[in-house]
């Protein structure tokens, strides 16, 4: 089979269509990698032989390493082209996912995670991009929306069904089956993207990195960062918290997880309306709302009605805080978006890697029902930085 170097006017709208459609399903295969892990926790430790904050501490390994190699190993690949780019992304994937699956022990199941999360930030860059010189002028930002749908669809159905499988393949089946869906859309890819040349080059003396040297982005960074830790303290044991505290039986924990889900992308929604009006009071809006969830979560969880309504709370709120971060970054650094949108990524991993930490901390030295205290502190330290830029831009 003939490929040929194809411009976005060259690609006709149904097989653009089509293009982006995989991109997308690709990214919730390489989104539902870093995040099933969550939903499979107790599962792997009762098999690993290893403690709850231990198994944890394989979220802060994989959200650590986008965070430093990330960027770097993107700026390496930049200048390659797309279609092969991906297919290299994805089969790396398809042995990270399968390495997982045979891992004997946490040490090789952390090489596993260890390799996607080097090419989980290639994905991302170039994906966007992509999906916008197939779509063509006008359509850009409509087909960029359609890839990062990836993203919510990854957070509703792609960890909490990953848990259900395991529930009926073991939590090493949820790895086989990731790595036979990456192997799949490695082929479509291969076989159905068109090839398309790498991104230009930035122009000689555009100078992007100067708002790393402006203290109103690094602010906004911070609050990021602080954000994401709070919102991983917890949530990276909600599946532990839902079998342990409140009593949910194993085979259904995954059921919780995808209404936590979606419950979320009314968060989603309404975090993405509320972030054009005033960035800064989106956040303090939902943080209060995901300390009020996440507190009132332990001593809900022997009241199945008062549950469902602490994690309503929380879920509308945790999703609402990725849409909102990610403008609100942007945003501040509107001069370089690109570089910008990268830094709110490395800010969000550093957070995830950091709750993970401060989570296992608190579970091992205070006990499970910690959690919610330690994440709220956290969701309050990021209410008064906000603040305080918020008064301080008045």
């Amino acid at each position: 089979m003939t490929t040929s170097t194809l411009t976005a006017t060259d690609v006709a709208a149904p097989r653009a269509g089509l293009s982006i459609l995989i991109l997308a399903i690709a990214g919730f295969i390489i989104l539902t990698t870093e995040f099933l892990i969550l939903g499979l926790l107790p599962a792997l430790a009762r098999d690993l032989d290893i403690s709850i904050p231990l198994a944890g501490q394989l979220v802060t390994l994989f959200a650590f390493t986008v965070m430093l190699f990330g960027p770097l190993l993107t700026a390496k690949l930049a200048h390659l082209p797309r279609k092969p780019l991906f297919v290299c992304v994805l089969v790396v994937f398809v042995a990270s996912n399968a390495l997982a699956a045979l891992a004997p022990n946490i040490w090789v199941l952390g090489v596993a995670r260890f390799m996607a999360a080097l090419f989980l930030p290639v994905f991302w860059s170039t994906a966007s991009e992509t999906a916008g010189q197939l779509a063509g002028p006008g359509n850009a930002g409509k087909a960029v929306a359609q890839v990062y749908m990836g993203i919510s669809a990854a957070f509703v159905f792609g960890i909490p069904l990953g848990t259900l499988a395991a529930d009926s393949l073991g939590w090493r089946g949820s790895f086989w089956l990731l790595a036979g869906s990456a192997l799949v859309i490695a082929l479509l890819i291969h076989w159905l993207l068109p090839t398309m040349p790498a991104a230009p080059q930035q122009a000689a003396g555009e100078n992007q990195s100067a708002i790393l040297k402006q203290p109103r982005f690094l602010a906004h960074v911070l609050l990021s960062t602080l954000a994401f830790t709070a919102m991983f303290t917890a949530y990276t044991y909600l599946a532990d918290t839902l079998e342990r505290l409140a009593g949910i039986p194993s085979s259904q924990v995954g059921w919780w997880l995808m209404a936590f889900g979606a419950v979320g992308m009314l968060g989603n929604h309404l975090g993405g309306k509320m972030v054009d009006r005033n960035p800064l009071a989106a956040m303090v809006l939902f943080l209060l709302l995901l300390a009020g969830g996440m507190l009132a979560t332990v001593p809900a969880a022997g009241h199945t009605l008062w549950l469902i309504v602490a994690l309503t709370a929380w879920g509308i709120a945790h999703t609402a805080l990725f849409p909102i971060c990610q403008v609100r970054v942007m945003q501040a650094g509107a001069s370089a978006q690109a570089l910008a949108a990268s830094m709110n990524i490395s800010a969000a991993n550093a957070g995830i890697g950091l709750g993970a930490i401060f989570g296992g901390l608190g579970i091992r030295h205070f006990g499970l029902q910690s959690l919610g205290v330690m994440a709220t502190v956290g969701a309050v330290a990021a209410v008064v930085v906000a603040l305080l830029m918020m008064r301080r831009a008045r």
